[in-house]
């Protein structure tokens, strides 16, 4: 009830800008363009970068704006940035360099914050960026088949040295993943990468469950090696 709501509401209630504020549109063409219209999509790692970690690309860098329009998304259900994000994790997908049919399998979230949100942010913005990449002509499906089967800490509260120990064995795929996932490659997608634990830890599972990880592509990730820049948020 509360999704249908945020869609109705969206339609009919004037709104700002999520990313600068600028009056009565939700996204202005500058920070569109900021989600990655105006770059390609680029290779991004974190420092230190964990073990395992696939190849990640991102299509923006993360700074205020672009900071913004993830949370408004996320946490204040503006539900009609699921489009715009989609289209710049589609832009990201396509830099990952899968030529055939490809499994888009979001980092999942917890079943409190998805409860706590009213919407799974993640598996919307991935349903968008599939739409976007079939309609280019790319052949992708989204399968939601990674589940946290145990309460894992905030994982913006702990150092990037606890972060892998706190999602270890956190994240398996879904029983029925086994005969899924070994069908295409898997694209991990999120909306952005910060120390690449959640990616790590997501690409095991998909391996484990018999699926071959091509690579992850995020909306966003750090603005440079020196000066990296984080959302926090539990996820």
């Amino acid at each position: 009830m509360r999704g249908w709501w945020q869609e109705i509401a969206g339609l009919v209630l004037p709104v700002d800008c999520a990313g600068c504020g600028l009056p009565r549109t939700e996204l202005c063409e500058r920070c569109r363009g900021l989600l990655g219209g105006a770059v390609p999509a680029r290779r991004v790692r974190p420092s230190p970068e964990p073990p395992g970690l696939p190849p990640v690309w991102a299509a923006a860098r993360y700074g205020d704006e672009v900071r913004a329009v993830v949370l408004a998304h996320k946490e204040r259900g503006a539900l009609g940035l699921a489009r715009p994000l989609g289209t710049a994790l589609a832009a990201a997908v396509q830099r990952v360099g899968v030529t055939g049919p490809m499994l888009l399998v979001p980092v999942p979230s917890s079943r409190m914050a998805v409860a706590r949100r009213g919407h799974d942010a993640t598996v919307r913005m991935a349903r968008a960026a599939a739409r976007e990449l079939r309609g280019r002509g790319i052949p992708a499906e989204v399968a939601a088949v990674l589940r946290q089967r145990r309460p894992v800490a905030d994982q913006s509260s702990l150092p990037a040295a606890a972060r892998s120990a706190n999602l270890s064995g956190a994240v398996v795929a879904a029983g029925g993943a086994t005969a899924l996932l070994p069908a295409a490659p898997a694209v991990l997608v999120d909306d952005l990468m910060t120390t690449g634990t959640s990616l790590t830890v997501a690409a095991r599972a998909v391996t484990v469950a018999g699926g071959l990880v091509a690579g992850a592509a995020v909306v966003a990730g750090p603005r440079d090696p020196e000066n990296r820049s984080y959302v926090y948020y539990r996820r």
